[in-house]
């Protein structure tokens, strides 16, 4: 009978301790769902795995614990799919991982070193996020991670960016990093690359092809880096890529300077609608003062061809303001005339309404002489100005000309002459 017991009870003591496993009881320190295959145990304060998980777990939850070593103690979890290790003190990515991981998160830990071994033979794994670690160095191995398509490095220590990124990768986020070079050829085999983020970096510039292998690049983050602007010999080709590309550019490098190429000469503005008469459009302040500095030109410009231009004084006539295409109003006259630094330039234009002005009778004219008078360089009194663009249109009075005799008169009066003479000789004759 004592034999009976004791074989009970052994038995009993067997089953509490297997029972829990087998069937699937959730531990008493996390949450279980799914048939118990769901288990979160986040935020316990754990040091060690609890005791109950049982091996069939899809989806196991241990971030924000106190865990610092985790080697070989998930390898019985086959059918895992995703581990979140978040939020801990480890300082390694636990050695001897499930091959069955989709997802690992590892952010926020001690990581400093990301080895080859951690992801040698992690052929399913699709997201890999050891961000806010401080990892100085990322060593993968070529043709190992082929499902991985998220890669998250961002707030590391980093000073490169790693190589043998698996070749079916679609998102790289290295920003918040130490990184300032791309070795050649890092970036040649992802061709399947659609986001990339590089900025809070320490690049100064991008080296020449790197990013031309990017064919399904869609957006990519260059802001928040120590561009060296000035360097026209390596930043050029950064330069010239933002502005191919068809990808969207976060941040654009020197955005804010002038680009090596980039002329200094202001662009010429094109003519409008408003241009079609044979207006002078006046000019900006900007050209107020680069027609101060520059020489008197002797030649017409090409806006004036249309007229016939000649330096003469400023006639003492009574001037008309007008308002041309592009100005809010006219510039006021200065009482005391135009100052020091300005200069008036007075061109005479004739209309004529029967063809050349050359061609008309001397005894009645019908031209209309105008003076176009334009007020270049940069007065004293600039400053007091209206911020505008004018030109001064002023119409000449016409004045009263001297009689000019005709043709008829003058051959009239010859021809009296020559009678009277004939007539002189004539009368000693009698």
């Amino acid at each position: 009978m004592e034999y009976q017991i004791l074989n009970t009870s052994t038995c009993l003591l067997v089953l509490l301790v297997f029972l829990p496993t087998g069937l699937g009881i959730c531990p008493s320190s996390c949450k279980c769902s799914g048939n118990d295959r769901n288990v979160d145990c986040s935020g316990r304060n754990l040091t060690v795995l609890p005791q109950g998980l049982q091996d069939n777990l899809t989806y196991l939850n241990l971030s924000f614990n106190q865990f610092v070593d985790l080697d070989h103690q998930l390898t019985r979890f086959t059918n895992l799919r995703t581990l979140d290790i978040s939020n801990n003190w480890l300082k390694n990515v636990p050695a001897h991982l499930p091959k069955s991981l989709w997802e690992l998160y590892a952010t926020n830990n001690n990581i400093k070193v990301l080895q080859k071994l951690d992801t040698a033979y992690q052929w399913n794994l699709r997201v890999l996020d050891i961000s806010r670690n401080m990892v100085e160095r990322a060593v993968l191995i070529n043709n190992t991670l082929s499902s991985l398509k998220f890669l998250n490095l961002s707030s590391n220590k980093l000073w490169t960016v790693p190589t043998n990124m698996p070749y079916n990768i679609e998102t790289v986020d290295l920003s918040n990093n130490f990184l300032s070079q791309i070795l050649p050829g890092t970036l040649v085999r992802l061709q399947h690359l659609t986001s990339l983020y590089l900025h809070n970096n320490k690049f100064s510039y991008i080296p020449d092809k790197a990013f031309d292998q990017l064919s399904q690049l869609q957006v990519v983050t260059l802001y928040n880096n120590p561009w060296s602007c000035s360097d026209n010999q390596n930043i050029l080709y950064v330069l010239q890529w933002v502005q191919g590309t068809a990808a969207r550019v976060v941040g654009a490098p020197c955005a804010e300077q002038p680009w090596p190429w980039a002329s200094t000469t202001p662009a010429v503005a094109q003519p409008t609608a408003l241009d079609s008469s044979p207006m002078i459009k006046g000019t900006k302040a900007a050209d107020w003062e680069a027609s101060a500095a520059a020489p008197e030109p002797t030649k017409v410009t090409k806006t004036h061809k249309q007229f016939k231009a000649k330096e003469v004084t400023p006639l003492a006539t009574q001037s008309h303001p007008v308002l041309f295409p592009g100005t809010d109003r006219p510039l006021p006259h200065s009482p005391d005339g135009p100052q020091e630094a300005a200069a008036t330039r007075t061109i005479h234009v004739q209309r004529s309404s029967e063809g050349n002005a050359s061609l008309a009778p001397a005894t009645g004219s019908s031209t209309t002489p105008m003076t176009l008078s334009i007020t270049s360089g940069m007065p004293t009194n600039y400053s007091k100005m209206p911020q505008s663009t004018t030109a001064t249109l002023r119409k000449e009075e016409p004045t009263p000309s001297a009689r000019v005799p005709s043709r008829a008169s003058r051959w009239h009066a010859g021809l009296l002459l020559c009678l009277a003479a004939l007539h002189a000789v004539a009368l000693p004759l009698d």
